[in-house]
């Protein structure tokens, strides 16, 4: 009998032993943790640097081509960029629309570089063109006394669609961003996407009277060109 329950023992397989518990060690919980830290510090730091506490913008200086290009656009719309120190004394002429241009385009770099020369603005606004879009950058200094913020520099960003189309212009409210998140639309009255000019050229007052004064406007890739009515 001893000899059966032997042979029985032997033929039985013998189980294998469980497989070792996979699992995170702690080196490799550490090693988590540690980069996640570092990857919340540098979003962190990036977030405040770029939208809480922003650097001044560098202004657009233009070579002195593109700001003999630029005076001579600004002299055709009769703006003196000479300060009236041109040395010629100033001679009467008759009135007259003969030939006169009701094209007036600029370039991005253009448009800085105006803004460059107003010393409040010249740190503190910068306007991109791209297709059908308008965007203005602005930092807004806060006073001392503001709650929390007092004595930094907010970033705000806004976005504005300027086209034609059906023989009008069209103009939109893309958004405002206040130091990178966007404002709710209804803290904006609710103007998001809204065809101003539809919305509000019916009565009188601004936009009717600038719908019917363009003949033409575009925005492309940092150029703005604006044709006006007789």
């Amino acid at each position: 009998m001893s000899l059966a329950m032997n042979e029985t023992t032997k033929d039985k397989p013998t189980s294998a032993p469980p497989p070792a518990k996979k699992g995170f060690s702690g080196l490799h919980v550490f090693g988590v943790v540690l980069l996640t830290i570092v990857a919340t510090v540098g979003v962190g730091y990036w977030w405040l640097s770029h939208y809480v506490f922003p650097e001044n913008f560098d202004p657009v200086t233009l070579n002195a081509s593109e700001q003999n290009s630029l005076n001579n656009k600004l002299n055709s719309l009769g703006i003196d960029t000479q300060g009236g120190e041109s040395g010629r004394p100033l001679q009467p002429e008759p009135y007259s629309e003969e030939g006169a241009r009701r094209e007036v385009h600029f370039s991005e770099r253009e448009l800085n570089s105006m803004l460059a020369n107003n010393t409040d603005l010249a740190q503190r606004l910068a306007v991109d063109l791209s297709d059908n879009l308008l965007s203005a950058l602005l930092l807004v200094p806060l006073e001392e006394d503001f709650p929390l913020l007092g004595g930094r520099t907010l970033r705000v960003n806004a976005g504005v669609e300027l086209s034609f189309a059906n023989g009008r212009p069209l103009v939109k409210l893309r958004g405002v961003s206040l130091m990178g998140v966007p404002i709710p639309n209804a803290w904006l009255g609710n103007l998001k996407n809204v065809d101003l000019v539809n919305e509000f050229g019916a009565n009188p007052g601004f936009w009717q009277s600038f719908a019917a004064g363009v003949d033409y406007i575009q925005v492309e890739d940092g150029r703005l060109l604006v044709r006006l009515k007789e």
